[in-house]
């Protein structure tokens, strides 16, 4: 069994691996908060992780084949939790990127544009 922080390290390792060292922050903190959500609310045993760079972004998917529709939710003040998505839904901004379901919900993706070299 792999676990969230392990998960974190990986991304990160492949990250430096592919030069994409200024991403790692942001990139790490959506895996968390994808994985945590499907491990929280998918009531599955088994989530798969994918990572790709394609013509100019990275992909970030999550599988956890169970249907539902990952959504951010309001958060009450005292909350200790609830705060994932929007939080991924910023950073997705943030980086010029989308993010959404697919596969009846079953797939939790985020596409974030590669930053250009030399910016950060």
């Amino acid at each position: 069994m792999l676990r969230v922080g392990a998960s974190r390290r990986i991304v990160a390792a492949r990250l430096r691996r592919c030069g994409l060292e200024t991403m790692t922050d942001d990139v790490t903190l959506i895996v968390s908060e994808l994985l945590t959500n499907a491990l929280l609310h998918s009531g599955t045993t088994e989530i798969s992780l994918t990572i790709a760079l394609r013509d100019g972004c990275l992909r970030i998917t999550v599988r956890d084949g169970m249907a539902g529709c990952a959504e951010p939710a309001e958060a009450d003040a005292g909350a200790e939790s609830g705060r994932g998505l929007a939080l991924v839904d910023h950073l997705v901004e943030e980086n010029d990127g989308a993010w959404g379901t697919g596969d009846a919900g079953a797939i939790t993706w985020c596409r974030l544009t590669v930053p250009a070299k030399g910016k950060v």
